[in-house]
């Protein structure tokens, strides 16, 4: 009984909370992404080939891309770094 007890609080701690509640949001969060994507005009064979592309041009232009991710990257987080932490120390408990 402690096994069950503990291995679904592990399973609520990792998914956020309940299966059931997951599902729900999961599936609400499925329809306005399918509402965004029909309104884009694109479809999932669409954007699996937009990664497929993108891989694959990632691997043509080497290691100079993983440079260029790595700047985009430390430049992306000067930004979210300071507001991540402003935010934590004037959380309210």
């Amino acid at each position: 009984m402690k096994n069950r007890k503990k291995s679904h609080n592990s399973l609520h701690s990792f998914l956020g909370g309940t299966p059931g509640r997951i599902a729900v949001k999961l599936l609400i969060l499925s329809f306005f992404t399918g509402i965004a994507i029909n309104i884009l005009g694109w479809t999932p064979i669409d954007l699996i080939w937009e990664i497929i592309d993108f891989l694959q041009s990632l691997w043509e232009t080497g290691f100079m891309t993983f440079v260029n991710l790595f700047h985009v990257t430390l430049a992306g987080a000067a930004i979210v770094m300071p507001v991540f932490l402003f935010l934590r120390i004037f959380r309210r408990k």
